[in-house]
């Protein structure tokens, strides 16, 4: 007998390569945050508390090399460089929007599982 594994679990397949540049949590926090307006990268860094320099650049490049956000160089002094969504990134909005909408309607079963879970492995 033979094992079928599904095609999504093959290391080239692109959905595998997409979750792993776009779904975590930088990634749909800046998108979240681009959907209001166009923003500059360091109010981008000031909105999302806790993200590193270094993470913000990776997160946005792995963004606009997808094709979710575009990227453009203001013509001030100093240059300034400001981000927006694109319409293929707008497409993430209701997934993204059912994803927080499911674990803000969880949060409190998830907490419990959580403390369940430390009280059994922290003894």
């Amino acid at each position: 007998m033979t094992c079928q594994v599904d095609t999504v679990f093959f290391a080239d397949c692109a959905a595998r390569s997409f979750f792993d540049q776009v779904a975590n949590k930088w990634s749909v926090m800046i998108l979240t945050l681009l959907t209001e307006n166009p923003t500059r990268f360091n109010e981008i860094r000031r909105r999302l508390e806790g993200i590193t320099h270094k993470a913000l650049t990776q997160a946005l490049r792995r963004l606009e090399r997808n094709g979710l956000i575009a990227r453009k160089v203001l013509d001030t002094s100093p240059v300034a460089v400001e981000y927006s969504i694109t319409e293929l990134g707008r497409t993430l909005q209701v997934p993204f929007g059912a994803v927080y909408e499911w674990s803000i309607k969880h949060l409190r079963e998830i907490e419990q599982a959580q403390e369940a879970y430390d009280e059994r492995y922290e003894a």
